[in-house]
């Protein structure tokens, strides 16, 4: 009888077949034939998948744009704790018609294998301006950070515009939580490059005055790290806002600090083969760090704030958010306005002066 009409006859395939029949032969070699049996297969021994880890499946798939197989089974796991493989889901997808159009793939990026040896040695700094909210016409910019050694995403947050303001909250929320790097690698924006020589812009100064140097990259593909992190959240968050039904800014940004941190302590990096929280908890076990602390400094909510010079008036008066208010000194005294990420205003008798404590002449908070 040929293999495939007894494969077919028994209903099985012929792997299977030919699995059991070189299984017989051999105990046929030690003389064992008459106590053979065939084993049993190894079948579909998973247990179904709950209802609400479907529901969210369809959910993300047929969103518009549809999320990644790949996304879709980390949330299954940051939200129900249940592990998937990517390719699980492809099928799963291929099953149920929920396979999105992959017609047109991008071309693959190629893989910059350099890194720095101690983590804070060297932090790539950008933003990411994208189409966040599908049936919004704005594009809100994405700042981000991200450790060059580990990998780890220190902060990410959506911004309604890429303002110095905006760039001097997040990094200061930074290294208030993780502390102070050694660099920023960053691009020639003028939020930190001017060409004037041995000069600093407002953002340069701040960073300088805690010795956190700035290195600059000549094209984006030389800081190509922090640029497949922006490709990671732009394949990522506009599926889940569509799907969420998130369209202000403080909904996404609690949405992205729980992804942030699923990202670094559950998902595996391809290039360092560990999660980035594990080879950040690993290069400070090793004692391969150069973090600081964020100093408990006078000036360090004035150094984060926008700060422009002004003269006192003839009036002994001011002019600070729309009004003008007396300070205590003599009429055309230089003093210095700060404007504070979370609306408070400031006047400082001098700008940030290491060796001096600041002197407040006055402070206007932010109307309620």
């Amino acid at each position: 009888m040929p293999a495939s009409e007894a494969a077919s006859e028994l209903g099985l395939s012929r792997s299977r077949f030919y699995g059991l029949y070189t299984a017989y032969l051999r105990a046929c070699a030690t003389r064992a034939q008459r106590h053979w049996q065939p084993g049993s297969s190894g079948g579909n021994r998973f247990s179904p998948w709950p209802a609400a880890v479907l529901a969210l499946l369809r959910k993300l798939l047929q969103a518009d744009p549809p999320a990644s197989y790949s996304f879709a089974a980390s949330e299954v796991h940051r939200r129900h704790q249940l592990k998937l493989a990517r390719a699980t889901v492809r099928r799963w997808a291929l099953q149920h018609d929920l396979a999105p159009d992959t017609r047109h793939k991008k071309r693959p990026k190629p893989v910059r294998r350099w890194q720095v040896q101690q983590i804070g040695q060297l932090w790539q700094y950008d933003a990411s301006p994208h189409r966040w909210f599908a049936h919004q016409s704005q594009q809100p910019p994405l700042l981000e950070i991200l450790d060059d050694h580990s990998r780890l995403l220190p902060l990410a947050r959506l911004y309604p515009r890429e303002s110095l303001l905006a760039h001097l909250d997040f990094l200061s929320s930074a290294f208030a939580t993780c502390g102070l790097p050694l660099a920023l690698y960053v691009d020639y924006h003028s939020f930190f490059f001017t060409n004037q020589p041995e000069a600093f812009t407002q953002l340069g100064a701040a960073l300088r005055f805690y010795e956190v140097s700035l290195r600059f990259a000549p094209t984006p593909q030389a800081k190509g790290k922090i640029e497949r992190a922006h490709d990671f959240w732009q394949r990522r968050l506009p599926a889940l806002f569509a799907a969420e039904h998130v369209t202000t800014l403080p909904e996404a940004n609690r949405l992205i600090e729980q992804l942030r941190l699923h990202h670094n302590t559950q998902e595996k990096h391809r290039e360092i083969g560990s999660t980035p929280q594990a080879a950040w908890n690993l290069a400070r076990k090793e004692n391969r760090s150069v973090l600081r602390p964020s100093p408990r400094c006078p000036w360090w909510p004035y150094l984060w704030s926008v700060r422009s010079p002004t003269r006192v008036g003839p009036d002994g008066r001011v002019a600070l958010a729309g009004q003008r208010l007396r300070v205590e000194q003599p009429p055309h005294t230089r003093v210095t306005r700060c404007l504070h990420p979370n609306g408070d205003h400031s006047v400082l008798l001098h700008p940030p002066t290491k060796g001096k404590f600041p002197l407040l002449l006055l402070h206007s908070p932010a109307p309620s």
